[in-house]
């Protein structure tokens, strides 16, 4: 087979693959190619997605492999979608969710000592939008369930692990939260 035949078939495992992405061991196993020869077809992929007029992107989180679009046509999707009414994510929501990827994994108990009020509603917002999941439960009485980010927090904010947040400061409190994206870096711009 030549690349462009590879290169057809990558795209289409990337595309069926959805949220759960795909690993480099994966794409490796399904061509039947060395891992070497995986990583140049997804670089290849990389440099053709990476231009200018495309709007998707390869991106890679966790050590797998996503087509997301491209941070810059936002505010079309989010138009199509919500028809120009954007859901932002509520302050308590915003809190939670930087607690949670600051300490995680975190049970709800914890997240509320921390916050210093009740946080059962952030926490099923984050849930039902996929930016935090479930980490199973905490070995003490009771067997409260612990929370972590998920793949979609870090494709969301453009990390590739949990490890790229920036250091935690005293500036964290002070924001004013008005732009979700603000909570944590304006990477993506």
């Amino acid at each position: 087979m030549n690349d462009k035949v590879y290169q057809g078939i990558l795209e289409s495992l990337l595309f069926v693959s959805g949220s759960d992405g795909v690993s480099l061991k994966q794409i490796s196993q399904t061509l039947e190619v060395p891992m070497d020869k995986a990583m140049t077809l997804i670089e290849i992929i990389n440099d053709f997605y990476h231009d200018d007029s495309r709007g998707i992107q390869l991106i890679e989180a966790d050590d797998r492999y996503y087509l997301t679009t491209k941070a810059e046509h936002a505010d079309y999707l989010r138009a199509l979608v919500t028809g120009n009414q954007r859901q932002k994510l509520s302050q308590a929501s915003l809190e939670t969710l930087a607690i949670v990827a600051y300490n995680q994994p975190m049970t709800r108990l914890e997240v509320e000592e921390v916050r210093g009020v009740k946080s059962d509603r952030p926490i099923q917002t984050l849930l039902s939008r996929g930016l935090i999941e479930e980490a199973g439960k905490k070995d003490v009485l009771g067997r409260p369930m612990m929370f972590k980010t998920s793949v979609d927090f870090l494709t969301y904010f453009g990390l590739k692990s949990i490890d790229e947040l920036p250091p935690l400061t005293e500036q964290i409190s002070e924001l004013s939260f008005e732009d979700e994206e603000d909570l944590f870096f304006s990477k993506q711009s």
